[in-house]
């Protein structure tokens, strides 16, 4: 099982410099990959949580940290696409790819707060049917010599679209979310599914969901690996955690990885950056260890 680590774009933290940081220290300590998070406004829980201080764009800070590392992998977990024009978004990440050298992971999902997919310019009502149109338009665009498109959002006339992204056949999308619409988009056209927080009981429900629908797609258990976004930290009613000490932290995700987890992504729910390097030194010299 992979390792990845929440660069803590999304936790308020006033230096931008400090998000770096956290990205070059997480390669340096060995990790597989390090992922970011995405909002535009500080909105419902987000304010809640840091009121009015940074909230970072993902796809900026993941292009400054693909200058400054060499090896990591480059996740979001997850982008909003209700959020994002779907064609500069496959534009800026096919970019993003090469600039990294091919090591970009699209995590995706259709957004929880309707005041801000509604601000954004999509109704609230139609952020699934227009996160399938996106996803499939993306792909579209990644792959197809000539576009052609016609959609109920979207209309592409044979155009060529350039680049293509360095890694073939296109950029792996992640489904995120842990719906049942979230798990069906995942074996209908997700490249992997990408959910939050779920304790090993709930997981292994989805689990068993995605592998049924996998087989009525006619699709392999292998096309849709699985992995999970998890704070490091004791669970509570709303959320689960993967622990509070080593000890806990192993053992949850040894039980993640028994399920067939192929990757861990964990957060810290913090914008302290001691504890945020603290959790990144359990999962480098405890985690991974064990894990491996």
């Amino acid at each position: 099982m992979d390792i990845g680590f929440s660069i803590s774009n999304n936790q308020g933290i006033d230096s931008v410099q400090s998000i770096v940081d956290i990205a070059t220290a997480s390669e340096e300590q060995g990790l597989d990959s390090i992922w970011v998070s995405d909002h535009v406004f500080n909105a419902s829980y987000i304010y809640d949580r840091i009121g009015d201080k940074p909230y970072y764009d993902p796809l900026t800070i993941l292009t400054f940290v693909a200058a400054k590392t060499s090896r990591i992998k480059l996740g979001t977990s997850i982008l909003v696409l209700p959020y994002h024009h779907p064609i500069r978004l496959a534009k800026i990440a096919a970019t993003l790819d090469h600039l990294s050298n091919g090591r970009l992971l699209m995590g995706i999902g259709v957004g929880v707060i309707p005041e801000e997919i509604q601000s954004m310019g999509v109704n609230p009502r139609q952020r699934g049917k227009f996160s399938d149109e996106a996803i499939i338009l993306m792909k579209k665009l990644w792959t197809e010599p000539v576009v052609q498109h016609s959609g109920d959002f979207y209309s592409v006339p044979d155009f060529v679209f350039s680049p293509k992204p360095l890694q073939t056949p296109h950029i792996p999308i992640l489904i995120g979310g842990t719906s049942e619409a979230a798990i069906k988009r995942a074996a209908r056209i997700g490249n992997g599914w990408h959910p939050t927080a779920n304790d090993p009981e709930t997981l292994r429900t989805g689990i068993e969901l995605l592998h049924q629908e996998l087989e009525k797609q006619g699709r392999n258990v292998s096309d849709v690996p699985i992995s999970i976004s998890i704070p490091i930290n004791s669970s509570t009613r709303d959320r689960n955690g993967l622990g509070s000490n080593p000890e806990e932290i192993i053992e949850n995700s040894i039980a993640f990885k028994e399920l067939g987890v192929s990757r861990l992504v964990a957060s810290s729910y913090t914008n302290d950056l001691n504890d945020i390097f603290n959790n990144l030194d359990i999962l480098a010299h405890h985690v991974m260890p064990n894990v491996k």
